[in-house]
């Protein structure tokens, strides 16, 4: 039996920890961070990746004088779907992996990692999720209030590294704009394991990164620890 998670999706605010997390399971030998967290060799799926290629296609059409497509010259998004848009591709992405080999999660744990705000953020973007993907899921939401994401925003923000999963960084407006609610506790209320999505029962976790522990490797582990460890009881029961 596959002693690893196949799907882990992790969410939270942006600079909430997520890309930390994901540093310090890079960063962890195979076997520890099989036997520790139940997390296999991996593969990322960040929607971070689809946002920046989105402002550089609208820039170079900007460049040959045609008409942008999805955002501003100040990359505000023009349509809201696009953050759907990009569930679907991060679906799309996961479930080609898996028809090319059948005995893909036999070897790989994908991580699936997204921030979202907002009354409804994460309930509408988990229902553009795929059932192929939902079905083989658990969530871990990297726990942070609003004030101390705007200061990691800020901190993480590096000059010339804007393009960076570790180092990219929003201003402070669309922060506010985009990020200052979420709806995280309602979806979470009433079921301390599972939030149901599309009729499937997946199970959640928080990890709880007040005070900070993921500028520091041995409290990350520790509470990701704690975190998967809830995650696969729920999970095999």
């Amino acid at each position: 039996m596959n002693n690893n998670f196949d799907v882990i999706i992790l969410i939270g605010r942006p600079a909430a920890g997520k890309s930390e997390v994901i540093d310090f399971l890079k960063k962890t030998p195979a076997s520890e961070r099989s036997n520790r967290f139940h997390i296999n060799e991996f593969e990322e799926i960040d929607d971070f990746v689809y946002v920046w290629e989105t402002f550089e296609i609208d820039d170079i059409l900007t460049k040959n004088g045609k008409a942008r497509i999805w955002s501003d010259e100040k990359y505000w998004f023009k349509d809201p779907f696009i953050w759907n848009l990009y569930i679907e591709r991060i679906s799309l992405t996961y479930r080609k992996k898996i028809a090319v080999d059948q005995n893909y999660h036999q070897k790989m744990t994908t991580i699936v990692e997204f921030a979202r705000g907002g009354e409804n953020g994460f309930s509408e973007a988990f229902s553009y999720l795929h059932e192929d993907l939902l079905k083989r899921a658990c969530i871990i939401y990297i726990k942070v209030p609003y004030e101390e994401s705007v200061r990691k925003n800020r901190r993480r923000a590096r000059p010339g590294m804007e393009d960076s999963i570790l180092y990219h960084s929003l201003p402070d407006e669309k922060m506010e704009y985009y990020y200052k609610t979420n709806d995280w506790e309602k979806l979470t209320a009433t079921d301390q394991n599972y939030i149901k999505i599309k009729g499937i029962n997946v199970p959640y976790a928080a990890f709880e990164n007040m005070p900070e522990k993921t500028d520091d490797p041995a409290k990350l582990g520790d509470e990701l620890e704690r975190v998967t460890k809830k995650l696969w009881s729920v999970l095999k029961k």
